[in-house]
């Protein structure tokens, strides 16, 4: 039976919509949890550290040289896909090797890999529902790249680790380009300060595919599990919802819960297409008193494009981590909802 204090938790992304909501689940689950991000994290002992320098790295680590699980959700991206992979490769060998050199009693290490890992950002028509068995595509990819650096280090190693998939992850922080809930809350708030419908930004085959999210609180629980289940060493789940939907009954009730009307969608690039809208935003953040009035630094347009116009089914098989004994499921729509609630109540959304 394994205590509190023998569960010392780093988690790495920590200001991120994954490490943000799995630094308080754990701390929820008695943990003692440090929080390495770019700025502190507040209620959470922090570590700050620049993850591609391994010098400043391993001196940053002395502080948590008492680490018996590491979650790792830090993310480095670049549009070009050999030096993501290359980085992000690099960050995680040196978070390890920093951990080792200082000493670090670690137990396992709970990593997290997009949907990308089955191909789908290089437009191929991945068989759905994936499974954590289907053979990998060709590199550069940084989830593979990641891996190769855990497995070098676990032949070695007294840890393991865990990979989890999850998909489109929904949570309610800002800060984080890939946070869906604030792609389509910033959308819907500027459609009703224009006095238009929140149209669909996407293709019409995009609104009527079979898609999926995660929610951030049922990742966070997940990982919590991954941590210190006994079966789970060694293995890579896939973790969603365990439901899908199509944008076209999703957007509708998104609409309806924000009290917009709707029309038929008008496909954009979004990235292009709002760029001009920042004054627009800094007016509504200035009248409704919004913690944000940065348009630019509050949403990630590219990554709303990237899912608005996917038109092919996106679906995981969840059987395998069901089987391992993590069956919690969630209502997707239920689950966007209350992400626009909360966002509305910290002051993010108007």
């Amino acid at each position: 039976m394994t205590t509190s204090s023998s569960r010392v938790a780093l988690v790495a992304g920590a200001g991120g919509i994954i490490g943000h909501a799995v630094c308080h689940e754990l701390k929820a689950q008695g943990w003692r949890v440090r929080a390495l991000a770019r700025r502190a994290l507040a209620g959470f002992e922090s570590v700050t550290a620049d993850l591609t320098d391994a010098e400043a790295t391993a001196r940053a680590l002395a502080t948590a040289r008492d680490t018996t699980h590491v979650f790792y959700a830090a993310l480095s991206p670049d549009p070009d896909l050999a030096t993501e992979a290359e980085r992000n490769g690099r960050m995680l060998g040196n978070l390890l090797d920093g951990l080792e050199s200082n000493g670090a009693p670690l137990r396992r290490v709970v990593i997290y890999q997009g949907f990308k890992i089955y191909g789908i950002h290089l437009g191929a028509k991945v068989p759905t529902p994936a499974r954590e068995s289907d053979p990998p595509h060709m590199p550069p990819n940084l989830y593979l790249a990641q891996e190769a650096q855990l497995r070098l280090r676990a032949e070695r190693s007294p840890w393991d680790y865990v990979a989890l998939r999850p998909d489109v992850v929904v949570g309610d922080v800002h800060g984080n380009p890939m946070n869906i809930a604030l792609v389509v809350g910033v959308f819907a708030e500027i459609s009703r300060a224009l006095g238009i419908p929140m149209r669909f930004p996407g293709t019409d085959r995009a609104y009527a595919q079979l898609v999926q999210f995660t929610d951030s609180g049922l990742l966070a629980r997940a990982s919590a599990w991954a941590a210190e289940s006994g079966r789970a060493g060694g293995e890579a789940f896939n973790v969603t919802n365990g439901d899908v939907f199509r944008w076209e009954r999703m957007w509708a009730d998104a609409a309806a819960h924000l009290d917009l009307r709707t029309a038929s969608p008008v496909p954009l690039t979004l990235a292009r297409h709002m760029a001009d809208k920042g004054p627009l935003w800094r007016g509504l953040a200035e009248a409704k008193g919004l913690v944000q009035p940065d348009l630019s630094a509050l949403v990630g347009w590219g990554f709303g494009d990237f899912i608005f116009h996917t038109e092919t089914d996106v679906i995981s098989d969840v059987n395998k981590i069901n089987r391992f004994g993590f069956t919690e499921r969630l209502d997707s729509t239920q689950s966007l909802l209350t992400a626009l609630d909360s966002l509305k109540r910290q002051d993010i959304l108007p």
